[in-house]
């Protein structure tokens, strides 16, 4: 068993202690400190930067591949949107206090279950230093302390950005500690985060299919699962094909990177010659490699045979599967086996297609007429999200501000006894 070292105690006992300060406080005072910190990440830009920089230059030379490099960038615009997600997050409503359910029983006690902070949440996640940001930020609105550790990749941004994030928020009135980078860089330390027991709360994993494996086999603490981007696109026998033709280069090539972006494309044989002709050249034109079968294939010589494992793959980068179904139960029958259970769209003008296609799967989001690209906590209103969760206990789909609450019960009564 990997015993945590002092100074991760040290930080998961003062996060606790942050946590039962930050609880009670009231909501003018977060949203001060979010709006502070917000200010913060536009002051000190130029140091995020260079740290950034350097994080950015080691990847290279690492040869750490392009997308994950792109993940792994700041910019000056990129970290003006993080500022502006920082201050929406402030602007939306409240999530403690909200009475879920309330009733007076018949014996006169007055019942209320009210939403309250987890406590303490873990955040392990990759190449990705806007989670840092939104992870604070959804922290801080929600009164959970946060124990931040991202990829070594980026432990200079991280470490940057924290520091930038922390002293903004300690200015403003939150407890020291209320946001900290989790000590250590090995994985041994990153088990050991998932293993304290009465300090961490809940446990967010959030990247690949490895890291998420790895933390909830490790993790002795809850944790909620966000899950992998094997996302589909069906274009269905009735669908408009302009329109699915602008859908699927949105949802592959927007950026394709990130999990909400397509994987696999499944073509409707009533329509696949009409459509898969001009769709293969336009996902050539935006430089997309293509795995097909066997009747894709027939369309254009240049695409790859697909095998079992493009069918299950996450590319996040400029690859697809495309196939050729006989039906939209086929399509479903398809997504079901190899699907992540994230995202998927579907482009009809069939009504009873659309809803016999949201029946059919298990999914987090499906989207009619419309990209993957819109599963995203801001896309869907919520501020900044802290993942996309695909299990089903708790939290599913974008994660945001309620999804960071728990309930108590609080009972009134005048003297009541049973």
């Amino acid at each position: 068993m990997t015993e945590p070292k002092p100074e991760l105690l040290d930080a998961g006992r003062r996060a606790k202690a942050a946590a039962a300060l930050l609880a009670p406080l009231p909501r003018q005072t977060r949203d001060d400190a979010l709006r502070a910190m917000a200010d913060a990440l536009g002051e000190q830009s130029e140091a995020i930067l260079a740290a950034n920089a350097r994080d950015v230059q080691r990847a290279e030379g690492n040869g750490t591949d392009a997308g994950i490099v792109d993940r792994l960038t700041l910019t000056e615009d990129r970290i003006a949107a993080m500022a502006q997600g920082l201050r929406d997050v402030a602007a939306l409503p409240d999530p403690l206090g909200v009475v879920v359910r309330g009733s007076t029983l018949p014996n006169g006690l007055e019942l209320r279950q009210l939403t309250v902070p987890l406590g303490v949440l873990a955040m392990i996640y990759e190449a990705r230093p806007n989670v840092t940001v939104d992870a604070a930020g959804l922290a801080v609105k929600s009164g959970n302390a946060v124990l931040l550790r991202g990829s070594s990749s980026a432990r200079d941004s991280n470490a940057a950005l924290v520091s930038v994030l922390s002293q903004a928020a300690t200015k403003a009135g939150l407890p020291d500690d209320a946001i900290q980078l989790a000590p250590g860089e090995s994985h041994d330390d990153v088990t050991a985060l998932l293993r304290l027991r009465g300090l961490v709360d809940v446990a967010i994993p959030r990247g690949g299919a490895a890291l998420i494996q790895r933390v909830v086999t490790d993790a002795q603490v809850p944790t909620i699962e966000t899950g992998v981007g094997n996302c589909h696109v069906y274009v269905d026998a009735a669908a408009d094909l302009d329109m699915a033709e602008a859908i699927t280069i949105n949802a592959k090539c927007h950026r394709p990177s990130v999990c909400n972006a397509a994987e696999t494309l499944l073509v409707h044989a009533d329509v696949a010659d009409a459509f898969l002709p001009r769709i293969l050249r336009a996902l050539a034109a935006q430089g997309v490699s293509v795995h097909g079968d066997a009747r894709t294939r027939s369309y254009d010589g240049t695409v790859q045979e697909a095998t079992d494992v493009d069918w299950e793959t996450e590319y996040l980068g400029l690859e697809i599967a495309v196939g050729v179904v006989d039906s939209l139960d086929d399509a479903v029958a398809h997504i079901r086996r190899w699907g992540s259970g994230h995202t998927e769209a579907i482009v009809t003008a069939d009504l009873a297609a659309s809803r016999a296609f949201v029946a059919g799967l298990d999914s987090a989001a499906v989207m009619i007429n419309a990209s993957t690209r819109f599963t995203d906590g801001g896309e869907f209103g919520f501020g900044a999200e802290i993942g996309i969760s695909t299990q089903k206990l708790h939290a599913r789909g974008p994660m945001g501000l309620p999804e960071l609450t728990t309930t108590t019960y609080v009972v009134t009564g005048a003297g009541h006894v049973r």
